[in-house]
């Protein structure tokens, strides 16, 4: 088991940058694959960003490449997404992930992780 708690969220407006962080707690940080998924108002949850133990392998989704970066802390048991240029479009709740399955970060695309955290809420204003 692992548990994942974020933030970092709030309110920007468009063309801003935030930082999102989770720390997770429990087994071994670097042995799961670490991800961000999210889920605006009345839309389905989707893919955003997905990191593989050391950070070597790493995915985005289309909307976001180029925008957000993601990265990991295995020493401090701690994942970041750094968004920057925010949209209106990519106001949601932001959920931290994890999964131990071990593959590859593109896989997560399409598939979802085993662990998540209770979200935290990124609003862009226009």
């Amino acid at each position: 088991q692992v548990q994942l708690v974020e933030s970092g969220g709030g309110l920007v407006q468009t063309g801003g940058s935030l930082r999102l962080s989770c720390t997770a707690s429990g087994r071994t940080f670097s042995s799961y694959a670490m991800g961000w998924f999210r889920q605006a108002p009345g839309k389905e949850r989707e893919f955003v960003a997905a990191i593989i133990y050391h950070g070597d392998n790493t995915y985005y989704a289309d909307s976001v490449r180029g925008r957000f970066t993601i990265s990991r802390d295995n020493a401090k048991s701690t994942m970041y997404l750094q968004m920057n240029s925010l949209k209106p479009e990519d106001t949601a709740v932001y959920y931290c992930t994890a999964d131990g399955k071990g593959y590859s970060a593109s896989y997560y695309r399409f598939h979802d992780m085993d662990f998540w955290g209770k979200g935290t809420l990124v609003t862009v204003s226009s």
